[in-house]
């Protein structure tokens, strides 16, 4: 019979910024919790917690029915976990894997878990670090329904908001590219905005303000754009993706006066045009959607 602290203990793989930080919010939340990093050395301060440092990765996922694995990329996942001790040691366990990867990915380890008798259960963490064990953390989930109800309570350690998505195990992975998407997406248009204000004389700090007013724009804009994709009709009115064309050219046209890089703009001009070089040219900007993914 499984004792209520073996119920409970958990077994953190993978100890840079997010790892440790996942480690730290179980022990805050007084779990038994083990660790393993590839690079010695990364335990210590959790290690002053009470955590209990393995030596070895298959002597970490043998402490505990759950294994949580937060590493680079599933390149890492695999050298960690499908090796012989390891895998060994998983079976009849569960692995969370919230290391970031593609939903391929995702569903080729959930494939490899299953044949090796393995619980696998995929995850996306959507905040950064400080917001690890608190109110303000959002993970998603994806996978087994029941084995996600078996494990909520330790996850529930991990603070925040935790979605699970479905059965199906690339979810997680598909939520997580498309949110990552309009971030760094976000990010490099910001970034270009402010080369270009810079070498118009604005800097940065004056600009700032009024981007933050920008983005204030955006969230009923995304709500907007979400039922025009899902319903395939574009409204354009008020805005039609011919004016977005002029505003775009005027960008592209600045930017390479300064000789700043007007790649990713030109990117977007490229696929508006073509939107109005195929009839659209009275619907909305989001029309690219259908572009860039037909229905």
């Amino acid at each position: 019979m499984t004792s209520h602290t073996e119920q409970s203990a958990v077994s953190v793989l993978g100890l840079g910024p997010m790892g440790r930080a996942l480690a730290a919010a179980f022990l805050d939340a007084g779990l038994p919790t083990t660790v393993w990093n590839r690079t010695p050395g990364k335990d210590r301060e959790l290690a002053g917690r009470g955590a209990v440092g393995a030596p070895s990765p298959e002597e970490a996922v043998a402490a505990s029915r759950l294994t949580v694995v937060c590493v680079v990329n599933y390149d890492a996942v695999d050298a960690i976990v499908r090796r012989g001790a390891v895998t060994g040691a998983l079976k009849g366990r569960t692995v969370v894997n919230l290391t970031a990867d593609t939903p391929a990915r995702a569903r080729d380890t959930a494939a490899w878990a299953a044949e090796h008798g393995i619980g696998y259960l995929d995850g996306a963490i959507m905040t950064p670090t400080t917001t690890i064990g608190t109110p303000a953390g959002v993970f998603l989930h994806s996978g087994s329904e029941e084995l996600y109800r078996e494990h909520r309570p330790v996850l529930d350690a991990l603070g925040g908001t935790h979605t699970h998505l479905g059965e199906d195990i690339g979810r997680a992975a598909a939520y997580d590219i498309a949110l990552l998407d309009i971030f760094w997406t976000a990010m490099a248009g910001y970034a270009h905005a402010l080369a270009v204000a810079r070498a118009e004389g604005v800097s940065a700090q004056e600009l700032a303000p009024f981007a933050k007013g920008i983005g204030e724009i955006l969230p009923p804009l995304f709500e907007l754009g979400a039922e025009e994709v899902d319903n395939g009709r574009f409204s354009g009115e008020g805005n039609p993706i011919t004016s977005a064309v002029s505003s775009m050219a005027h960008i592209v046209h600045t930017s390479e006066s300064h000789g700043i890089d007007a790649g990713v703009m030109r990117a977007a001009e490229g696929l508006a045009r073509r939107a109005i070089g195929l009839g659209h040219g009275t619907d909305g900007f989001l029309r690219i959607t259908e572009i860039m993914n037909p229905r």
